[in-house]
């Protein structure tokens, strides 16, 4: 399973998501620039030494991303979407893609992709921690492909 993560611009989120793709075997597909060095402080308190246990893949770009991807399904989380996660098929080799903590995905980006999920929440309230989000997509995802 893969997690990609759109220029991603809060070191305790990655560090967070870093973990968990650590303990659940999830690759993390890192698409530059990030908006922090994983030299930060911040960064490595949280990631403590679980990023020797993380497969982490950087690209230059989501052109590079793609490119290296072409054979994987990329789906998008994103608030706009109208379709559950928890109503989509997920595959082995699917590359669930997060957008940026502020600012998502570009619209282009958003347009150019078929799949987009969104988890359900109320809807006086506007979206979820992104790395609470990769948990829990994560964790369906990894039950539909019977982790």
């Amino acid at each position: 399973m893969h997690i990609a993560l759109y220029k991603p611009d809060i070191p305790q989120n990655t560090a967070a998501i870093l973990r968990l793709s650590a303990c659940f075997d999830i690759k993390v597909h890192i698409i530059e620039p990030c908006g922090f060095s994983l030299n930060d402080p911040r960064f490595k308190r949280v990631v403590m030494d679980y990023i020797g246990n993380s497969k982490i893949y950087r690209y230059e770009n989501y052109d590079m991303f793609l490119k290296t991807n072409k054979k994987s399904r990329v789906i998008l989380m994103t608030t706009k979407a109208n379709k559950s996660y928890l109503k989509f098929k997920f595959k082995k080799n699917d590359i669930i893609l997060f957008g940026r903590e502020s600012a998502g995905v570009p619209k282009e980006l958003h347009k150019s992709i078929v799949n987009k999920l969104k988890v359900p929440i109320q809807k006086k309230t506007r979206s979820l921690n992104v790395a609470m989000c990769v948990a829990i997509v994560s964790s369906e995802a990894l039950r539909q492909i019977k982790f």
